[in-house]
């Protein structure tokens, strides 16, 4: 891994939060509907439920439950990650409504659906900026809370 004062900048913009402090939560960025109230993930400016324009920018929250999941037995593509041996893959909703699809952290057997996950970000890879690029990943909670 890189080093921890490494500027971290996202793999695309647009779609979570990076805070300055490593330990603090990221945050997804969604969009709610102004007619309707839908949220959704990541952000649009048109509604897909009611087709409303002017959808308001958002943040969600950073936890949710494992609605489903599945382990790829192959290395994460570009990753520094030291297991090598596969990653989880699972879908997360949130209390706001989004199902968000993400990579998940952890071994094969420490997924049940229904379990309360929660947020984090991890460094795929260095850039030639010396940046670290980070994605963001879903892992089982730690308090037990959604």
């Amino acid at each position: 891994m890189s080093e921890a004062s490494a500027e971290r900048v996202p793999v695309e913009a647009g779609f979570f939060t990076i805070p300055d402090d490593p330990s603090a939560s990221p945050q997804l960025l969604g969009s709610k509907c102004v007619e309707c109230g839908e949220y959704f993930f990541p952000r649009r400016p048109i509604c897909a439920r009611c087709l409303a324009h002017g959808c308001e920018d958002v943040t969600l929250s950073s936890r949710g439950t494992l609605f489903t999941y599945t382990y790829v037995h192959f290395p994460l593509m570009n990753s520094q990650r030291a297991d090598h041996g596969g990653y989880g893959v699972g879908q997360v909703d949130l209390p706001e409504g989004p199902r968000i699809q993400a990579v998940l952290s952890g071994g094969e057997n420490d997924f049940q659906i229904g379990m309360e996950m929660e947020l984090e970000l991890e460094t795929l890879r260095q850039n030639k900026q010396g940046q670290d690029v980070v994605i963001y990943r879903f892992r089982p909670s730690t308090d037990g809370e959604a």
